[in-house]
């Protein structure tokens, strides 16, 4: 580092938490949420992830997010992504595991552990009917003031949308897998 540079640390006058939504069809979105994690972890912010729709399939951010450890902690309670890619689970069992993790994230909450909380895939398990809309509301509701929730994952409820502080759309413009490249580590998983 520049020993003619002089890095300031900027502190809010007032700390709120915020309700961010990362939605869109492009590849990213877990990522940035991540990105989040290790930015808050930076600053001395402890963040859980709760992962709804992985589970089946090796994702390098498991064993990453342990390296982040205390500060960052990772529960991925799915089956994989519901009815795509061969996933072999019913329905049934997808809905139980997601509502396993709503009363994960209750826990979570009551216990006001964590000052980000990241609720990956969860737009995806409200679309496919894995949880309600009023569930998710109501974690919402029930977050404490000062903790940031991120809900991650494509078609973002328009409701959650409006209740949202910031919403951001990754949105594809062009893929690798669409010139069938197969996924890569450290980039697709």
């Amino acid at each position: 580092m520049d020993d003619h540079i002089t890095i300031t640390k900027f502190e809010p006058k007032k700390k709120q938490g915020l309700i961010v939504i990362i939605t869109g069809n492009g590849k990213g979105k877990t990522t940035s949420a991540m990105g989040m994690a290790l930015r808050g972890c930076g600053h001395g912010l402890k963040t859980t992830i709760v992962q709804f729709m992985k589970g089946d399939f090796y994702s390098g951010e498991w064993d990453g997010v342990k390296k982040l450890a205390p500060m960052v902690k990772l529960y991925h309670t799915g089956k994989g992504f519901c009815g795509i890619e061969g996933n072999p689970y019913p329905h049934s069992e997808h809905r139980k595991n997601a509502q396993e993790a709503i009363q994960l994230i209750t826990t979570i909450l009551s216990t006001n552990d964590c000052d980000t909380l990241i609720l990956d895939e969860i737009n995806n398990a409200l679309h496919l009917k894995l949880v309600d809309l009023d569930q998710v509301k109501n974690i919402l509701a029930l977050r404490p003031k000062h903790m940031h929730i991120i809900l991650t994952g494509r078609d973002a409820h328009p409701e959650l949308i409006e209740l949202a502080d910031t919403v951001s759309e990754v949105r594809e413009i062009k893929h690798a897998y669409r010139k069938e490249i197969e996924p890569q580590p450290g980039i697709d998983f």
